[in-house]
């Protein structure tokens, strides 16, 4: 496929989730919030079923595919699993999910919570997929790919769609990266309209180094938010659209993310996993410097965090 064929898909997609997902909400903050000097326009996907943009995405795939009776079966870092986990659920599957040991016990339990089949494996998300392959191939179960397959992509893609309708004056979107089916499906549907800006931790520069490359190459990755963007190489089918749509990459460092998530939580009580402030990150270290005047609109795409974790290290209060 080429990048400019996802974008009737997405338009598909739509059609077939809408009744299933949440039209989240956005919050647009004046000039001077967050101490940045422009427009920001939040789209709060962390409201989204299963607490990520990924029920989106699952929804896609399982809706427009055949499921046979051994139900699907995905592998994740925690937010894929728990919105395929929910997809299933709902629509009446059953499900298998592989996990690595660095997902959250939070994130585990939910996948539980939904009614899954938890395997926790392997030392990142590519070693969990590979025992997920293999499972599959016994199983036959649907595979549903965090983000390299096409009805993914289409899905998450919605939220490019979505904040269109809702935001039609925006210059940019600033947007998480983990393993790119977000990036792509939002940066397909907007085709150089609106400027897509990556953004990713300096430990987990997956989409980055391959743009650099100018091909698939596996990182290392780590840091506070590895169990959501800790995929060590980017989709296959992404990485032309990143390069034909994407406008500009960004890292971030640990100790940006970490004061964005209490900057989110400070000035409007929302708190999210670090993966979904890794935009907020971005423009409070001065990673992306936005222009005089330029609307940018940033997506907050995952809550699915352990508030504990900010109680017992005296942040959150």
């Amino acid at each position: 496929m080429q990048p400019e064929d996802f974008k009737p898909l997405i338009s598909k997609a739509y059609g077939h989730i809408a009744e299933y997902i949440r039209k989240t909400p956005v919050i647009t903050l004046p000039n001077g919030a967050f101490g940045i000097g422009t427009h920001l326009t939040l789209k709060l996907e962390l409201m989204q079923h299963a607490g990520s943009f990924k029920s989106r995405g699952a929804f896609n795939r399982i809706l427009q595919s055949t499921v046979p009776p051994s139900g699907v079966i995905a592998a994740s870092g925690g937010n894929h699993g728990a919105a395929v986990a929910y997809a299933a659920r709902r629509l009446g599957y059953p499900a298998e999910i592989f996990v690595p040991t660095i997902s959250s016990p939070t994130k585990v339990k939910r996948l539980r919570d939904y009614g899954a089949q938890v395997t926790v494996i392997g030392r990142d998300y590519i070693e969990a997929l590979e025992k997920c392959d293999r499972r599959a191939a016994e199983t036959k179960s649907l595979v549903v790919h965090a983000f390299d397959q096409a009805e993914v992509i289409a899905g998450q893609g919605t939220v490019g769609l979505e904040l269109e309708e809702q935001a039609p004056d925006l210059d940019t979107v600033l947007v998480s990266v983990g393993g790119g089916g977000l990036i792509g499906g939002i940066a397909a549907w907007y085709q150089n309209r609106y400027k897509v800006v990556s953004v990713e931790p300096e430990k987990a520069p997956t989409l980055y180094e391959s743009l650099v490359a100018r091909k698939q190459i596996d990182v290392e990755v780590g840091g506070i938010a590895a169990d959501a963007l800790g995929s060590r190489r980017v989709g296959q089918m992404m990485l032309p659209i990143a390069q034909q749509y994407v406008s500009q990459t960004v890292l971030v460092d640990e100790d940006s993310i970490i004061k964005a998530q209490q900057l989110l939580w400070d000035e409007l009580r929302i708190a999210a996993e670090p993966a979904g402030v890794v935009p907020i990150a971005a423009l409070i270290s001065g990673r992306y410097q936005p222009a005089s005047g330029e609307k940018v609109g940033i997506l907050i795409c995952g809550g699915n965090v352990d508030l504990s974790s900010f109680v017992n290290g005296g942040n959150i209060r």
